[in-house]
C-alpha cells in the first residue's frame, strides 16, 4: 500500500506573525513548525506502515527551507520526501495551493492520501477536500480513527458529540484531526539518516496538467483586503469593592444584558 501524506510548514504563532506589504504572510521571517493536524496525519500513515508495510511519501509545498519539516517526517519514519517549490508558486491561496499539490500527486502512485484537517496559519480546512476534487477521488474529513479492510478504508468521522462510520474504496483522501493520535518522536537513528537523506525537489515545470493562471498569487481568487497581528483585548471592567453576593449579581446581570444567558 502506498500512502501520500501532505504536510505543511507553518509559522509558530507563539512567536508572533509578520506580513508582507501585499498582506500575505512573510514566512521567511518567522520561526516554523510542522502543522499539528498534518503531524497527526503523518503518524496515522506511519502506523499503517507499522501494521501493513505501507510505503509513506510526504509532500510539501513551500519555500526551500520547508525541507526542514520533510526531514523531520523522514526522521519519524517516512520513506520518501518531495518538496514542491518555485517562485511562481508564492502567495497561493487554497485554490492555487490545492491545484499545485494535486498536480504533484499525479506524478505519484497512491492508494491513500492523508492531509491535516486544516493549517493553523489559515484555518480554512479547504485544501484537503480541494485536492480530492482535483484528483477525482472520494474524501472523508474529520478523521479520528482509520482501519484498512482489503481495498477499502473504514473511518470514524468526528461529528459534534458523536461519530460517523464511513467506508470508502481506495484511492481516497482523508483529512486528519490533531486529536487522531499522539505523534511519535523522531528517533536518534532517524535524525542521523534524515540529515543526509535525498529530498526530491519539483518546480513548476515538473508538474503535469497545471495551468499558469491557476498558480501562485496571480492564480488566487482570494484577495486580502487587510491583515494585522493578533488584536490584544483590553482589561475589561473591574469592580474591586464588591462582596461575593454583589459580584455574582453583577456578573449575572451583565451576561443577561448581553444575551449570553
Amino acid at each position: 500500500m502506498k500512502v501520500v501524506v501532505c504536510i505543511k510548514q507553518v509559522p509558530d504563532t507563539a512567536g508572533g506573525v509578520k506580513f508582507k506589504p501585499d498582506g500575505t504572510l512573510d514566512r521567511a521571517a518567522m520561526l516554523a513548525i510542522m502543522n499539528p493536524d498534518d503531524k497527526a496525519g503523518l503518524e496515522a500513515a506511519l502506523r499503517l506502515k507499522d501494521q501493513y508495510g505501507a510505503e509513506v511519501t510526504v509532500v510539501t509545498m513551500g519555500l526551500p527551507k520547508a525541507d526542514a519539516v520533510l526531514r523531520e517526517a523522514l526522521a519519524m519514519g517516512a520513506d520518501k520526501a518531495i518538496l514542491i517549490t518555485d517562485r511562481v508558486l508564492g502567495g497561493a491561496d487554497t485554490w492555487a495551493t490545492s491545484q499545485t499539490i494535486a498536480a504533484g500527486i499525479r506524478n505519484l502512485e497512491y492508494d491513500l492520501i492523508i492531509t491535516g484537517r486544516q493549517a493553523i496559519d489559515g484555518d480554512t480546512a479547504q485544501v484537503g477536500p480541494q485536492i480530492a476534487e482535483h484528483l477525482g477521488v472520494p474524501v472523508i474529513s474529520y478523521t479520528q480513527s482509520i482501519e484498512i479492510d482489503g481495498d477499502s478504508v473504514i473511518v470514524q468521522r468526528q461529528y459534534d458529540d458523536r461519530y460517523h462510520i464511513v467506508k470508502a474504496k481506495m484511492p481516497c483522501l482523508l483529512t486528519a484531526l490533531s486529536e487522531l493520535n499522539e505523534p511519535r518522536y523522531m528517533t536518534p537513528g532517524g535524525i542521523w539518516d534524515a540529515v543526509d537523506a535525498e529530498i526530491t525537489t519539483w518546480g513548476r515545470y515538473d508538474l503535469k496538467d497545471l495551468h499558469d493562471e491557476d498558480i501562485g498569487l496571480a492564480g488566487s481568487p482570494t484577495k486580502i483586503a487587510k491583515a494585522s497581528d493578533k488584536v490584544r483585548k483590553g482589561t475589561g471592567t473591574v469592580y474591586p469593592d464588591l462582596d461575593p453576593d454583589a459580584a455574582a449579581k453583577t456578573l449575572h446581570d451583565t451576561l443577561l444584558a448581553k444575551h449570553i444567558i
